[in-house]
């Protein structure tokens, strides 16, 4: 069992900013990717941000310049900053982790509950 727990969604106006936070835990024995992902309303869940163990990061078009993605090993946590934010960045936002059980030594894939972000005047 592994576990994410999301936390930054809420309400702000275009041009405002939002971190959100997705902590990992329970059955790891590593972590590799993370990201983040979104989906809004009547869309196809797309990729936001991702980053690899070695930090290497990779974003959407449509978010380059204004979404920075990281992570802290130590807490099994990555992050996204969003700045400048736009009506179209309003979505369902999750977190996704990848990498090897603990116990079986197996590979998993988990995602978080997702958390809301809504960019509205």
């Amino acid at each position: 069992q592994v576990q994410l727990v999301e936390s930054g969604g809420g309400l702000v106006q275009p041009g405002g900013s939002l971190r959100l936070s997705c902590a990992a835990s329970g059955n790891i024995f590593r972590i590799n990717g993370m990201g983040w992902y979104r989906q809004a309303p009547l869309k196809q869940r797309e990729l936001v941000a991702t980053i690899t163990s070695g930090s290497s990061t990779n974003y959407a078009d449509s978010v380059k310049g204004r979404f920075t993605i990281s992570r802290d090993n130590a807490k099994n946590t990555v992050y996204l900053q969003m700045n400048s934010l736009k009506p179209e960045d309003t979505a369902v936002y999750y977190c996704n982790v990848k990498g090897y059980r603990d116990y079986p030594r197996t590979v998993f894939d988990s995602w978080g509950q997702g958390t809301q972000v809504n960019v509205s005047a």
